[in-house]
């Protein structure tokens, strides 16, 4: 395991705190956790940087989703089978972690950002309030699909996985983005600890840094649940432009090789 000293410790834990702020709000906390973990952590090998991260990201999503859960009140019915495949498919995604490069997924992952950023921004009325496309069997067929996809996602790469579950829920289910972000961290919860299950036994996890970093990750994600809730679906959704917009110019200028 490299050596982390207590500046980088302490430059960790404030991207740290952020992350979870931005992630309890509309997801995408790691924009900015794990391209700090990369930067200041340039010894640690790639799955050493993404066991660390989920074990920080742990802290954060479970905190506001418990926020969520008592303030939001979302349906168990919903809930639990999201979370179910979001475990089974975070768990697979980490299996393959280690054997594929992102340079597979970013270019997939930046055209799917621009769709969903245009989309969110040209349809002002999604995800204003919950209009729910199915009230069937078909409702959570859709909500498991949402996990299982997504889930594999945040196991194999990770940044991003919030709001692609928000964005899931909105425009395929019909949730206000309120409720989505809230069913969201409800499956982030799973995806976390499906992956962490895969990395633990490999030893990747670096445990004083993920620690401290969890911890400031879990303050940022209590305010950010908090802070979303009293501002309502209105909020969520600009919060969710302005990180998607920041998705695209990271992943962009990484496809582009500008950084």
């Amino acid at each position: 395991m490299p050596e982390v000293s207590l500046n980088v410790l302490a430059l960790l834990a404030v991207a740290a705190l952020a992350a979870g702020y931005v992630d309890a709000v509309v997801g995408g906390g790691g924009l900015i956790q794990l391209p700090a973990l990369m930067l200041f952590l340039p010894g640690a090998a790639p799955v050493q940087v993404l066991a660390t991260n989920k074990l920080a990201s742990v802290f954060g999503t479970s905190i506001s989703a418990a926020t969520y859960y008592r303030r939001v009140g979302p349906d168990p019915k919903t809930f639990i089978p999201l979370m179910i495949l979001a475990f089974v498919g975070s768990a697979l995604g980490a299996g393959v972690a280690s054997h594929l490069p992102s340079s597979v997924f970013e270019p997939i992952v930046l055209v799917a950002l621009v769709l969903v950023g245009a989309w969110v921004v040209f349809k002002p009325s999604l995800g204003e309030q919950t209009a729910l496309k199915f009230n069937d069997h078909r409702h959570v067929i859709g909500a498991m699909a949402v996990g299982l996809g997504v889930g594999f996602y945040d196991g194999a790469l990770g940044p991003g996985t919030g709001s692609f579950l928000v964005i899931g829920l909105v425009g395929l289910l019909g949730y206000s983005f309120l409720e989505a972000s809230a069913k969201a961290k409800m499956a982030n919860v799973a995806t976390n600890l499906a992956a962490l299950a895969v990395f633990v036994p490999l030893g990747a996890v670096m445990w004083r840094t993920g620690l401290v970093m969890g911890v400031c990750n879990l303050i940022g994600g209590y305010l950010g649940a908090r802070t979303a809730v009293a501002k309502g679906a209105g909020f969520v959704r600009v919060f969710f432009i302005v990180v998607v917009a920041g998705f695209i110019v990271r992943i962009g200028g990484s496809v582009l090789g500008v950084w």
